[in-house]
C-alpha cells in the first residue's frame, strides 16, 4: 500500500506503455506547480500592494511615470509632475519611491506570471490526443491572465476603486482553480489508484460543505477588506488602532464563523489521519489543510486584536486561497479515486 501511494504522482504509473510519453505529464505537472505557486506569490505580493497603501506608486499603466523603469528619485520627475498626475484625477500626487517599487515589483512578477502561464499552455498541448479538457482549460488560463492584465490597467485608471481591486483578486482566484483542475486532471490515471475505500462515505460531503463555507468566508473577507480600504482612506492610513470601532457587522459574522470553519476542517483531517495510512497523498494533504486552517485564524485573531496590522493583512488573504486551493485538491483526488480504472487496478496487482 505505502509503495502505491508514494508513487501515486509517478507518470510511468500513468502512462507507462509508451516511454517517450511519459514524460509528458511529468512536465506538465512541474510547469503547473511551478505556476500555481507563483500565482499565490503574485495574490501575496498584491496583498502587501493593497495594505501600504503602494496601489497608486505607478500612476499610470504600462509605463510607471512614464517610464518603463520607474525613477528612484524625485529629481527624475518633470519638475510640473504633481500638476500632470492631478490633471488626471490623483489625488496623491506625491512620489515615494518605496511605494513606486514595491508596484513596479508587483508588475514585474505579474508578467512573469504570464511566461510562466505560456509555457503551461504549450505543455499542454500533448493532451490535445490525449484529454482536450486539459488544454482547453490552460489556455483558458492564458486568456485570463490577459484579461487580469488588462483589469490591472483599469484599477490604476479606476484611481484603486475598491471594487476593480477585488475583482483583480477574484481573477486571481479562479486563475489558481482552473491551473490546480487542469494538473490534477492530467495526472487523473494515478489519482484512480489512490486507496480511499476506507473514508467514511460522508466525508465527500463534508469536504464539499467546508468548500462552500470556505468561499462564503472569503466573500465576506471581501466585502471587509472593501470597508478597511475607505476606513484606511478616512484616517489617512494613521491610527489604526481606532479602525475596529468602524467596522460593518459583517466583520464580527465573518470572525464568529471562523469557529464553524475551523471545526468542520478539523473533522475532516481527524478523518483523513485515522482512515488513511500513513504517508497516503490525501492523508499529508489534510494534514497541510489543517495547518493552514489554524494559520489563517491565529492571523485573523491578529488582525482583530493588534489593529489590523497592515503586513497580516497579505498573508491572511493567501491562506485563505490556499485553504480553498487546498480542499478543490482533495475534492477533485477524492472524485478521481473513486472512480478507478481496470487498467490501473491491474497495475497495481
Amino acid at each position: 500500500m505505502n509503495d502505491t501511494v508514494s508513487s501515486a504522482f509517478d507518470p510511468q504509473h500513468a502512462f507507462p506503455s509508451n516511454p517517450s510519453d511519459a514524460a509528458i505529464p511529468r512536465r506538465f505537472r512541474r510547469v503547473g506547480l511551478i505556476t500555481i505557486a507563483a500565482v499565490y506569490f503574485l495574490i501575496l505580493v498584491g496583498g502587501i500592494v493593497r495594505a501600504s497603501g503602494a496601489g497608486m506608486g505607478c500612476p499610470d499603466w504600462p509605463t510607471c511615470f512614464g517610464r518603463w523603469v520607474p525613477p528612484t528619485d524625485e529629481s527624475q520627475l518633470p519638475p510640473n509632475y504633481h500638476e500632470i498626475y492631478a490633471e488626471r484625477g490623483y489625488a496623491d500626487t506625491e512620489f515615494n519611491p518605496l511605494k513606486t517599487w514595491t508596484e513596479y515589483v508587483n508588475r514585474l512578477i505579474g508578467v512573469s506570471i504570464g511566461v510562466l502561464v505560456l509555457l503551461t499552455v504549450l505543455y499542454s498541448i500533448p493532451y490535445l490526443k490525449r484529454d482536450r479538457t486539459v488544454f482547453f482549460l490552460a489556455l483558458s488560463v492564458f486568456l485570463l491572465v490577459g484579461f487580469q492584465g488588462w483589469l490591472g490597467s483599469a484599477v490604476v485608471a479606476s484611481n484603486l476603486r475598491p471594487v476593480m481591486i477585488t475583482a483583480h483578486m477574484v481573477t486571481a482566484f479562479v486563475i489558481v482553480c482552473l491551473l490546480i483542475y487542469a494538473i490534477s486532471r492530467s495526472q487523473q490515471d494515478a489519482l484512480r489508484q489512490l486507496d480511499t475505500g476506507t473514508l467514511s462515505p460522508k466525508f465527500k460531503t463534508v469536504l464539499a460543505i467546508a468548500m462552500a463555507m470556505t468561499l462564503l468566508q472569503i466573500t465576506m473577507g471581501t466585502q471587509i477588506r472593501e470597508s478597511v480600504d475607505v476606513i484606511a482612506t478616512a484616517f489617512n492610513q494613521a491610527d489604526r488602532h481606532l479602525w475596529r470601532e468602524e467596522f460593518p457587522t459583517i466583520f464580527y459574522v465573518h470572525r464568529s464563523f471562523s469557529a464553524v470553519i475551523l471545526l468542520t476542517n478539523l473533522w475532516l483531517v481527524w478523518h483523513l489521519v485515522r482512515q488513511l495510512e500513513r504517508g497516503h497523498l490525501l492523508r499529508n494533504f489534510g494534514l497541510g489543510l489543517g495547518a493552514l486552517v489554524v494559520a489563517a485564524i491565529g492571523t485573523g485573531v491578529t488582525l482583530d486584536r493588534l489593529g489590523f496590522p497592515a503586513f497580516v493583512q497579505p498573508i491572511h488573504l493567501v491562506l485563505a486561497n490556499l485553504i480553498f486551493g487546498t480542499q478543490f485538491f482533495l475534492f477533485i483526488a477524492l472524485r478521481y479515486s473513486e472512480h478507478p480504472r481496470v487498467m490501473g487496478a491491474e497495475r497495481l496487482g
